[in-house]
């Protein structure tokens, strides 16, 4: 038997697909590099192994800023909007997200460094097994207790122990959310709304030698509502580029700082858009839809079901998307390892939409969120990559 990628891995290889990276140029590899430059290590030499995989400085203070849907592709694509971002575009400056390549999954990715199979934090809804209802892992409703579901310590506790100063600004409603909870929990909160008022806040933090992270999320909003291809998109976009070149003035000299996203984004095509309440052949055998129009989990009426169930998908969706089931896709690694607690929470089968293909239902989604323009989630490299832009104050 020779050694080679799970068929899975290797048929989403062959479609142009990108899989959850391995090799650490990875988002969940952010925050221990952060860490290490901070001089925490840990036992199993995560955060060292990090650091070098990113080649982050070594500094005595650490901004870490991320701008929710900024894909890598999105922002070489508009840079023009960008004058300071563009200027640290490089060949090395991208690094990937995980599946699905959604908020959700990225910040449990980011404030972990644990794959969703660890987090429980699977997509942007999923479905609840001790209640049989949705959840949504964004607002956090229908969910658990945010550490019955995700066990796994965070970096900014892993920071904070060690004796480090960890602020986490962004707007007062995520303060004690669910996810901030989840993925995010060990850091001092700074409510703070305007982009302005958040760089300022950042450079009075770092007066004290520390980590910073910075939350920004208007791009991405603009982006579902209006398209990352559109002009609204492109004034987000550079809003967000004047104010983090202010951050390079006002900030203390020798300030490490690291700019990301959690996902990119892709502009629906309507004609591709299949809704499952209307589809026969989609529906039936299903009883639940969860996930996102672009990263589908299906939860079968009887799981034995699940291989039948992902072939006539196959059949009635063709070359607008990857189907598989769930024991492929946990072969294939692209949740990392999943803990038991965890399996019950993944969709019998995944969807994996290409192109501009989306998958909806109407039965269970508000007609504004089947109308959204822009969307991610699957493993196109404009979803999957995301910038890794550094620079040193």
């Amino acid at each position: 038997m020779t050694d080679g990628p799970a068929p899975l891995t290797a048929t989403a290889e062959a479609l142009g697909l990108l899989v959850p990276d391995r090799t650490g140029r990875s988002l969940a590899s952010v925050l221990p590099a952060a860490a290490a430059a901070l001089g925490v290590v840990d036992d199993a030499g995560r955060n060292a192994a990090a650091q070098a995989a990113l080649g982050l400085p070594s500094a005595e203070r650490v901004c870490v800023v991320l701008v929710d849907g900024l894909g890598f592709d999105n922002l070489s694509e508009r840079s023009g909007h960008a004058p300071f971002l563009r200027s640290l575009l490089r060949d090395d400056a991208v690094i990937t997200c995980g599946f699905p390549s959604t908020t959700a999954v990225s910040m449990g990715i980011f404030g972990t460094g644990s794959g969703p199979g660890r987090t429980g934090m699977l997509g942007y809804t999923v479905r609840n097994p001790h209640t049989g209802t949705l959840a949504n892992l964004v607002s956090w409703d229908g969910a658990p207790e945010p550490m019955d579901l995700q066990r796994e310590p965070t970096v900014f506790e892993q920071l904070s122990s060690a004796g480090v100063r960890v602020t986490s600004i962004g707007p007062e409603r995520f303060a004690a959310s669910g996810m901030t909870r989840a993925a995010l929990r060990g850091a001092r909160y700074w409510n703070a709304e305007s982009l302005e008022s958040r760089v300022d806040a950042a450079a009075f933090e770092l007066m004290t030698p520390g980590l910073v992270y910075l939350y920004w999320g208007d791009v991405d909003k603009v982006g579902h509502h209006e398209g990352s291809e559109s002009w609204q998109w492109g004034d987000a976009l550079e809003l967000a580029d004047r104010e983090l070149a202010r951050l390079q003035t006002v900030l203390p000299p020798g300030t490490q700082v690291v700019v990301t996203a959690d996902h990119g984004m892709v502009d629906v095509d309507r004609a591709r858009q299949r809704d499952v309440a209307q589809v026969a052949a989609l529906h039936e055998g299903v009883k639940v839809v969860a996930g996102e129009p672009r990263a589908v989990h299906l939860h079968a009426t009887k799981r034995k079901n699940a291989v039948s169930l992902a072939e006539r998908w196959r059949d009635v969706l063709g070359d607008d998307a990857l189907v598989a089931t769930k024991a492929e896709v946990i072969e294939a690694g692209w949740f990392g390892e999943v803990a038991e607690h965890v399996e019950p929470w993944i969709g019998d089968v995944l969807v994996a939409a290409r192109g501009r293909a989306t998958v909806v239902d109407s039965r269970v989604q508000s007609p504004r969120s089947i109308a959204l323009v822009g969307v991610h989630g699957s493993l196109t490299p404009r979803e999957m990559r995301v910038p890794y832009l550094t620079f040193t104050v």
